[in-house]
C-alpha cells in the first residue's frame, strides 16, 4: 500500500472536525441507514485492548487517543464497520477516540457493564447485583456515550445466562432491558436499541431469544431491541450445514428484530481462514444481520487479528490477513437489500409455551426496582459525564506495523473521508471541514468554504492519495 508523500505535509495545514455518520436504526429485523434507507449489515470486530482482565477503571479501550487511532486505521484497513467494545468507564473522557472511529466510518455497540464490583449482574445471585449503584453505573454508561452518532445501540448483558445461572436470572435480564430503554425514553436525544448478546450454549439460545425477545403488555420496554449470539460453531473449513448456520437460519426465520453474530471466529483451527464470512454475508443468511469477529487484539486466549507488542509496534497476524481478504468477497448487493417482509414481522406475545427447556424460566414476573430507582429513572443521574464529537486533527499511523512476516507495511493513515456505509465497508460519505481548535466540538460545515479549501489542497497535492 502506497500514499503520495505531500499528502502528510499538506494536510498538516488543516484541522478536521469529525461529522456525524448516518444514523442507524431498526425496521423489524433490519438495521437500516436514515440517509439511504439501505439495510445495514454488522462487518465488526470486538475490540477490548488489553483483555477484560486488563481494566480497572482507571483507563479503557475508549480513552487514549493515539492508541484508537492506531487502532481505527487498521480496522479501516480491514473493512470493519462496527466495533464492539467491552469494559468501559463512564466517567472518563471518549470524545477523541470515538470522533476517531467517527472519522473512520466505524460505529460502536457498547457493553454497559464491566467486570468490576457493582458494574455486573451476578449470573448465580442476580438480585444481590441489581441494586441502586448498578443502575447509577448503568444510566451513566447510557448518559456518556448517547451523544455520539455512531453510537449503534447498546448490550444489557453478556452471556450471562448459561449453565451455571440461577432460574430467575432472565428476569434481571429483562429487568435492566426495561429500565435502559425506559431511561433513554425519557431522557436521550435520540432513540438508542438495547439488546442482549448470549452465550453459545445450544440448550439456551432459542429460550433466551424467545423470553427477551417476546412482547410483553404490562412492560414494553423490556422487550429488547437485537439480539445477538456468541457463535464459534464454525471451525477451519466447515459448512453451511456443518456449522450449524443453517439451523441458526431456520431458529430464527420470522424474526421480529435485528439478530447477528455478536461474537464468532472459532481457534481451534489455525491460522483462522474466516471462510464462514462469505456465507454469514451471503443470500443463505439474510435473516441475519451480519457478526462481529472476535477479537481484534491478542490476548492469552489468542483470539486476536492483531498482536500489541508495544504503544508504539504491532505486527498484523495472519488471521487479519485471511479476515481482510474474505470482508473484500462480500457482495454489497445482498447485505444492502432490504427485506420489507422483515420489517413487517410480526411480533411475538409472551407465552410459558414459547419456552421449550423445563429448567428455563417460563413466566415474565419481572423484579421491582431497588428503592430509589424509579426517582433516579425519572429524574436521571445528576452530573453525568456526556460526550460529543471534537476535532480529529492527526490522521497519521502512529505506531510502526508489521505484517505477519515481518516486513513493515508504510503508507497507513486514517481515511477521515470515511463515513457510514451499509455495503460494510468503512469508507463512504463522511463529510469534513476546518477548525482551528484541537479539541473544540463538531461545527456546521460551510460547503462552499469547504470547496475552495478541497480546490486549494488538490492544487497543491497534483493529485489523490492511494491507500
Amino acid at each position: 500500500m502506497k500514499t503520495q508523500t505531500s499528502v502528510a505535509a499538506a494536510a498538516a495545514l488543516f484541522t478536521t472536525v469529525a461529522s456525524a455518520l448516518d444514523s442507524i436504526s431498526i425496521s423489524g429485523s433490519n438495521f437500516i441507514n436514515n440517509s439511504t434507507g439501505d439495510r445495514f449489515d454488522i462487518v465488526g470486530v470486538t475490540y477490548q485492548p488489553g483483555g477484560s482482565s486488563g481494566f480497572d477503571g482507571t483507563a479503557d479501550p475508549l480513552s487514549d487517543a493515539t492508541t484508537c487511532l492506531r487502532d481505527a486505521i487498521l480496522l479501516q484497513q480491514l473493512g470493519a464497520n462496527t466495533i464492539r467494545v467491552y469494559n468501559l468507564a463512564p466517567d472518563l473522557n471518549h470524545d477523541e477516540c470515538v470522533s476517531i472511529f467517527n472519522s473512520a466510518g466505524i460505529y460502536m455497540l457498547i457493553d454497559v457493564n464491566s467486570g468490576l464490583s457493582g458494574q455486573y449482574i451476578d449470573r448465580s445471585d442476580p438480585a444481590s447485583t441489581y441494586t441502586l449503584a448498578y443502575l447509577k453505573h448503568v444510566f451513566s454508561m447510557i448518559e456518556a456515550f448517547w451523544n455520539y452518532p455512531n453510537l449503534l445501540g447498546f448490550f444489557a448483558g453478556n452471556e450471562i445466562l448459561n449453565q451455571d445461572s440461577s432460574t430467575d436470572a432472565p428476569a434481571y435480564i429483562r429487568a435492566v432491558v426495561r429500565d435502559m430503554k425506559e431511561y433513554i425514553d425519557l431522557h436521550a436525544p435520540r432513540t438508542i436499541g438495547v439488546g442482549y448478546s448470549a452465550a453459545d450454549v445450544a440448550t439456551m439460545l432459542l429460550d433466551t431469544w424467545s423470553y427477551l425477545g417476546c412482547t410483553l403488555d404490562n412492560s414494553t420496554y423490556s422487550k429488547m431491541d437485537f439480539f445477538g449470539l456468541n457463535d464459534y460453531e464454525w471451525c477451519g473449513d466447515s459448512s453451511y450445514t456443518e456449522s450449524g448456520y443453517s439451523t441458526l437460519v431456520t431458529d430464527f426465520a420470522g424474526t421480529d428484530i435485528p439478530v447477528f453474530f455478536s461474537e464468532y471466529g472459532c481457534n481451534l483451527v489455525t491460522p483462522r481462514t474466516f471462510t464462514n464470512v462469505p456465507v454469514l454475508f451471503g443470500s443463505e443468511m439474510t435473516e441475519l444481520s451480519g457478526g462481529l469477529a472476535y477479537e481484534y487484539s491478542q490476548e492469552s486466549d489468542d483470539y486476536g487479528l492483531v498482536a500489541i507488542n508495544s504503544s508504539t509496534e504491532v505486527t498484523l497476524l495472519a488471521d487479519y490477513s485471511y479476515l481482510k481478504a474474505e470482508f473484500a468477497k462480500i457482495d454489497t448487493s445482498v447485505i444492502t437489500a432490504v427485506n420489507k417482509t422483515a420489517e413487517d414481522a410480526p411480533v411475538t406475545t409472551c407465552a410459558s409455551s414459547l419456552i421449550t427447556e423445563s429448567t428455563f424460566l417460563a413466566d415474565w414476573d419481572l423484579p421491582s426496582r431497588p428503592s430509589g430507582a424509579d426517582a433516579l429513572v425519572s429524574s436521571g443521574v445528576t452530573s453525568a459525564s456526556t460526550g460529543a464529537l471534537t476535532s480529529v486533527t492527526a490522521t497519521a499511523m502512529p505506531a510502526t506495523v508489521y505484517n505477519y512476516t515481518g516486513a513493515t507495511i508504510s503508507g497507513l493513515a486514517l481515511n477521515s473521508d470515511a463515513s457510514s456505509s451499509s455495503d460494510g465497508s468503512s469508507s463512504g460519505s463522511s463529510k469534513n471541514s476546518t477548525s482551528s481548535s484541537a479539541a473544540g466540538p463538531a461545527v456546521a460545515v460551510d460547503y462552499r468554504a469547504l470547496a475552495l479549501v478541497g480546490s486549494v489542497f488538490a492544487a497543491m497535492l497534483g493529485g489523490v492519495a492511494v491507500l
